[in-house]
């Protein structure tokens, strides 16, 4: 049995999600949903938005912002691409994984289209969410390490689980469709060199992917069943690791018995996951007293996983700004001490007087007993000008799997996304609707919600 096949059997036993595990599908499908109505209201999303207005062709599926439908693939690339664009979408760190971003742009498409319950769409959506982690934790930061964002090209092969599963394609033809995505998927890091919005298209060209291949396997085109394991398959091609299959397979026993879905980590702040715990690490300086004039210097620790997206190269980071600087560690932090704050704002105004000149007042190491990738963690030491030293060290980012967030911050930024899309909106209906989704026989109340949520310029 191929590992694709084993896959789909085993997925296919699970005949519903336990409680808990549901209830969590639930809040990190809402949280994707209130972010991509977040970045529809910002600049960083006004490119999806005028893309989404210039299609001609409607369909059955839901666009954020849209008060009517387009065809199921080109719904899921505008929503995925939304929910990724103000780096605000969940994360599941071991893996390294943006799962909501690609399924649940995936999901929603491919529930509206085959008039699916709201139960089947939240299974699958949790369901081949675990199958994306075990791709992350099989080949842990591999594919990162080639350059290669996973979200991205093993997304396409979970966007096409999915499809498959709401279509309700036969095993075979499931197969197809992880194959012929194989053959679509990508997604590389080379927009870091300067900052490039094309990032956000990453986990919605794998929703795209995912339906058309899914929609070509029930046409009779054939995929590759060996998907997984080929000499190139998706672990060798992306991640160069040979024993990767292997270790995936090791992990498919306890699918549906052991869940990851628990550990994966919301976001407070729109920018890259890594730079969370630096940015909490300052906050809590300040709390303490410290204000940005009094620092001579800072240093961070940083994981060796992760410096080359947030360190590398430094004195390009120190000057980054506007959207660039998502990705920045030394401005984040100065932002932090500077305004007291990093939100969506803090990427989209000119940056405050004195950012750039604390950010140059830095430096980095490697933090040796980093837990990175399990877990998101920190070392910020500020040299201030009379001599003294601060340090902090944050072991995990809030709102990971051991520092779970409260629901009052959750309900808090879908509240928050929503006005910044649709200023006075109520976001109690669309709320409900999202809540309600595992006792709903259809995502009629999704849809209707979903559609009459316009901004002013619609």
């Amino acid at each position: 049995m191929t590992l694709s096949a084993d896959v789909i059997a085993r997925l296919r036993s699970v005949e519903r999600l336990p409680d808990g595990v549901q209830a969590t599908a639930v809040r990190h499908f809402t949280d994707a949903i209130g972010v991509a109505h977040g970045a529809a209201g910002s600049q960083a999303g006004a490119h999806w938005r005028k893309y989404a207005k210039a299609q001609t062709a409607q369909g059955t599926s839901s666009v954020i912002g849209l008060s009517h439908g387009l065809p199921a693939a080109t719904a899921a690339l505008v929503n995925g691409g939304l929910i990724h664009s103000l780096e605000y979408d969940d994360t599941h760190t071991g893996s390294i994984v943006h799962g909501s971003a690609v399924l649940a742009a995936t999901a929603l498409a491919a529930g509206e289209a085959a008039g699916a319950t709201g139960a089947a769409v939240m299974r699958s959506y949790a369901l081949w969410y675990e199958v994306f982690i075990r791709f992350g934790l099989a080949a842990a930061g591999g594919f990162q390490n080639r350059g290669f964002q996973l979200t991205s090209v093993g997304g396409a092969l979970c966007a096409a689980g999915i499809a498959a599963d709401l279509k309700g394609l036969d095993a075979d033809a499931s197969q197809a469709a992880i194959g012929i995505a194989l053959s679509q998927a990508s997604g590389v890091f080379e927009f870091l060199t300067n900052g490039a919005t094309v990032k956000s298209m990453h986990p919605g060209w794998a929703a795209h992917a995912g339906l058309i291949a899914a929609d070509l396997a029930e046409a009779g085109m054939t995929g590759p069943f060996t998907a997984l394991e080929g000499k190139f398959g998706l672990f060798r091609v992306f991640a160069g690791d040979d024993a990767a299959p292997q270790r995936f397979a090791d992990m498919l026993p306890d699918m549906g018995e052991v869940w990851h879905l628990d550990k994966a980590a919301y976001k407070f702040h729109p920018c890259c996951h890594y730079l969370h715990p630096f940015i909490e690490a300052a906050r809590l300086m300040q709390a303490q007293g410290v204000r940005a004039d009094q620092i001579a210097r800072f240093d961070c620790g940083v994981p060796k996983g992760a410096a080359g997206i947030i360190a590398e190269p430094w004195a390009s980071k120190v000057a980054a700004a506007g959207h660039q600087a998502r990705w920045s560690l030394p401005v984040t932090v100065a932002m932090q001490m500077v305004d007291g704050r990093v939100d969506l704002a803090s990427f989209e105004e000119p940056l405050s007087p004195g950012v750039l000149e604390l950010a140059e007042l830095s430096d980095w190491h490697v933090l040796t007993d980093s837990a990175f990738p399990a877990l998101f963690d920190a070392y910020l030491r500020l040299t201030l000008k009379d001599g003294r030293v601060v340090e902090k060290r944050i072991d995990d980012v809030y709102g990971n799997g051991s520092r779970p967030p409260a629901q009052a911050d959750l309900d808090g930024k879908f509240a928050g996304n929503m006005e910044r899309f649709a200023p006075g909106v109520d976001a109690a209906p669309l709320l409900a609707a999202l809540t309600g989704l595992p006792k709903a026989n259809d995502l009629g109340e999704v849809t209707r919600t979903l559609r009459s949520v316009v901004s002013l310029e619609e």
